[in-house]
């Protein structure tokens, strides 16, 4: 069963006027060490920021809180699998509103589809419930 669906589109530009203007400080209250680590070494270091912040904004929507109620950016990370695959990794408040939407007998998937065509980025994400066999 679905539980949420959430999608954001971001401007890369406006994503690359916000790490010219605020660099580090940026960076570290928005992404995890390994969301910043990936984003430094890829060619356009501002599409692969700008897809990860669509995906938390996403990821907020799909919880059915935006960003409000505790949630922090860092409680919702963006990691790839080897073949490239986005995984969405939740922590904190996040992962506790997860819990508690996730109903008994159920194991809750949060699925991300980050894509770009520049100066835009786009993700959605789908929360799944699925029985407990």
């Amino acid at each position: 069963m679905i539980l949420g669906i959430g999608t954001d589109l971001a401007n890369i530009e406006r994503i690359a006027g916000v790490l010219e203007r605020h660099g580090d400080r940026f960076r570290k209250r928005v992404f995890t060490e390994i969301e910043q680590s990936k984003a430094e070494r890829r060619a356009d270091v501002a599409g692969t920021y700008a897809k990860r912040w669509a995906a938390k904004e996403a990821c907020s929507k799909a919880l059915g809180t935006g960003l409000r109620m505790g949630i922090a950016w860092k409680d919702m990370a963006v990691t790839n699998l080897g073949s490239g695959q986005p995984e969405m990794h939740l922590t904190g408040w996040a992962a506790e509103r997860l819990a508690e939407m996730t109903p008994p007998g159920h194991a809750a998937t949060v699925h991300v589809s980050l894509t770009d065509d520049h100066p835009w980025a786009q993700a959605f994400v789908l929360i799944e419930a699925r029985p407990i066999a």
